[in-house]
């Protein structure tokens, strides 16, 4: 039956494909670049530390690496137009990120800033950098990393959450405008992986996975073509049924586990 097809055509061999990533210093971005790079795919990594980047070069013969700010506009716009004059990578992947743990009793305006113009913002820019280009082409893959801390309110997220709701929401969006331009879209939701944000969790991280365990989880998903990949689903499952929840179970529930 027809809805019962995958929503994005099954990327299942990388040889060739020339990919983007934002946010793959380390954590989930750098593991996903180098299981991509074993793949054969053609891999591009961008992040702040020129430091990280060119190691990442070093130990992956043929990789690129762009040292870059996602939230800067132009330098976007600069590093798309060098490495792919004309054209656009056959895959985006946005896995930039900000996250400072953050309640309403200490609210900090400018860090709550900071999270909107690395979390979605620096999505924007890259988008306006490579979507003309995919959309001239006619095909090309859009992968955004949200998190669950999208679903729904949680303690501490303040700051996060609403970026990572955002980055959802925009993902949806762009599906639907983009399907009928040969463009797949997908979203990443991931639960607790062990990386350099979530280490500034003071509270015990249930089904804790690694960066590598993350980074497979997404070639699974892209290979059968999902829209949605969220992991470890023995922790996503139970997230998404807490969004089911009417608002006063939820708020129980969350409060009695977390506070």
């Amino acid at each position: 039956m027809a809805w019962m097809q995958s929503l994005n055509p099954p990327l299942r061999d990388w040889r060739g494909q020339s990919v983007w990533i934002l946010g793959a210093s380390s954590g989930i971005g750098r593991a996903t670049a180098a299981a991509l790079h074993a793949q054969g795919a053609l891999v591009t990594v961008s992040a702040r530390s020129a430091q990280a980047l060119q190691e990442f070069v070093r130990e992956h013969p043929g990789s690129n690496a762009q040292v870059l700010d996602s939230s800067d506009a132009q330098a976007v716009a600069q590093v798309a137009q060098q490495c792919w004059p004309g054209s656009a990578p056959d895959m985006l992947l946005y896995c930039a990120g900000h996250y400072q743990p953050m309640r309403a009793q200490a609210m900090d305006l400018d860090d709550m800033r900071r999270h909107w113009e690395i979390n979605y913002q620096g999505a924007l820019n890259v988008l306006q950098a490579v979507l003309p280009a995919m959309r001239a082409r006619g095909n090309g893959h859009i992968s955004l990393v949200a998190s669950v801390a999208g679903y729904r309110g949680l303690p501490n997220s303040l700051a996060y959450g609403p970026t990572k709701a955002a980055m959802i929401n925009l993902a949806e969006n762009l599906y639907l405008d983009l399907q009928t331009d040969g463009i797949a879209v997908s979203v990443v939701n991931p639960g607790f992986v062990q990386t350099p944000l979530t280490d500034k969790n003071s509270f015990s991280m249930p089904a804790l996975i690694t960066p590598a365990q993350a980074a497979a989880a997404m070639l699974r998903g892209w290979a059968q073509g999902r829209f949605e990949i969220h992991y470890p689903r023995r922790f996503t499952l139970w997230m998404k049924l807490l969004r089911l929840l009417p608002n006063r179970w939820y708020f129980y529930l969350v409060r009695k586990a977390t506070l």
